[in-house]
């Protein structure tokens, strides 16, 4: 069986490879649109990848050949008149990376992350920005990731339905049921559709087929179901707020609508006691996930602030150096007037009031999960990597207020906005599928932010 899985992945990978030398670009789409296949792992000369990073490795490589670096030299050139976009982040991201891996120890775990979340999604970044930085090329790929989502969300709601696939027995259950899609957990369906539907919200606005405007519309709703089916909250609070700014900055009808339906959502919230409670709760972190989350941040500080504030803890390395700081459960609070009281007088009820808590491969935090892994620079350099889409992205939407794909970069801000606001209680960077799509959405933005030297620039997609 495993020789015919081997045969199987060598077939496809030299495919690939064909694919790859004849039409480059459409081998890009496929990788963009075949990002599930991070999941699909194999080993080569003891060396663990997935296919999705093979593809990206395929394609860069022969990208790389075709012009004897020609062009890898041009984009890094220090006197060119069009220089690669976020090309000294880069760089720093790459050192930085670096370092981490040297921090935690130069181990085999820390060399893959580096390789995976920093080496290829970096790659796939190049790629897009040379091969689809015009308006045509910037459409291929974001049907290419409707085509992604569409599987991701289809597949999804066919678990809702039936219980299949889901490994765990309490998420497969038909009373507590979370689709994972093709995913582990559930939380990793928002973490990859919720950024995506808001590109795919802003292409509806953009002149699009009406077979298009179709499939992005189904892709929308089918990923909203799915992350909904999912129960990932923090995708959804992200989504809705995303929805919320993107139509106070869309236009008159759609800000006057979002203002009215936001109205009306805070006086429902305010005027019925249990939502409001809920929300409170939400809102402060005081539910069961939220304190679970404050006592992760609370230990994780502690650990940072123990020597490690510069440095973090090292690439992979968080779940090792968190142990020795950790605390093996937490008691839950509520709002029982005398819940200090009877903790401190019923063992009774301390055991139903005590909640392990287990140590998690981040501290679930955007800020804290660079910090940790990547050391103060890092967190500080992605903060500033963010900051300055989100800065690019307004400024062309104030200064081209005619421009047809104006609401396409209303579609990318919003996803960004969508990442950084689950990421306050997730990891919506340090995986596979995440990276690669965070670097993605920087490509997309660049290509219209950037006047790109004809020489790296195709005049068509080949």
């Amino acid at each position: 069986m495993n020789i015919l899985l081997n045969f199987l992945l060598i077939a496809f990978l030299a495919i690939f490879a064909l694919l790859s030398y004849k039409r480059l670009d459409r081998a890009v789409l496929f990788i963009i649109a075949g990002t599930p296949l991070y999941l699909i792992r194999f080993k080569m000369i003891g060396i663990p990848f997935t296919v999705f990073e093979a593809m990206i490795l395929i394609a860069f490589s022969i990208w790389l050949v075709e012009d004897d670096g020609v062009k890898m030299k041009a984009i890094f050139k220090r006197k060119n008149p069009a220089p690669c976009p976020y090309k000294w982040e880069m760089v720093a991201v790459l050192l930085i990376s670096l370092i981490a891996v040297i921090t935690a120890g130069i181990n085999k775990e820390a060399l893959g992350i580096f390789k995976a979340y920093f080496i290829e999604p970096l790659l796939l970044f190049i790629l897009i920005i040379d091969l689809f930085s015009n308006k045509a090329g910037r459409k291929k790929v974001v049907l290419s990731l409707a085509i992604s989502a569409l599987l991701v969300s289809l597949f999804a709601i066919y678990q809702k339905i039936t219980g299949q696939f889901i490994s765990n027995p309490f998420w497969a259950a038909a009373e507590t049921r979370r689709v994972v899609s093709f995913f582990g957990y559930p939380n990793a369906v928002g973490l990859f559709l919720a950024p995506l539907t808001m590109i795919f919200i802003g292409y509806l606005f953009t002149d699009t087929s009406k077979k298009e405007k179709i499939l992005f519309l189904v892709t929308i709703i089918s990923s909203i179901l799915a992350i909904i089916f999912a129960q990932s909250e923090g995708a959804l609070i992200g989504l809705a707020t995303a929805i919320f700014i993107f139509a106070l900055l869309a236009n008159k009808k759609l800000r006057l609508g979002a203002i009215i339906i936001g109205l009306a959502i805070s006086i429902t919230i305010f005027a019925y006691p249990p939502l409001k409670k809920l929300a409170f709760e939400k809102a402060t972190l005081n539910d069961l996930s939220g304190q679970i989350r404050r006592q992760q941040w609370f230990e994780t500080k502690e650990m940072l602030l123990d020597g490690r504030i510069i440095q973090g803890a090292g690439l992979s390395n968080y779940q090792k150096t968190i142990a020795s700081y950790h605390q093996a459960g937490i008691f839950i609070k509520n709002d029982d007037p005398k819940w200090l009281s009877k903790l401190m007088h019923s063992e009774e009820y301390r055991k139903q009031m005590w909640q392990p808590t287990e140590i998690y491969m981040y501290p679930h935090n955007i800020f804290l999960n660079f910090w940790s892994e990547l050391g103060i620079f890092g967190a500080l350099l992605f903060c500033w990597i963010i900051a300055k889409f989100l800065w690019q992205s307004s400024h062309f939407l104030i200064k081209e207020k005619n421009n047809p794909e104006r609401y396409l970069v209303l579609g990318l801000m919003t996803a960004m906005i969508v990442l950084v606001i689950h990421g306050l209680v997730d990891v919506p960077y340090f995986k596979n599928d995440l990276s690669a799509l965070f670097w993605v959405l920087i490509a997309l933005l660049s290509g219209l932010t950037y006047k790109l030297n004809e020489k790296n620039t195709p005049k068509v997609n080949r």
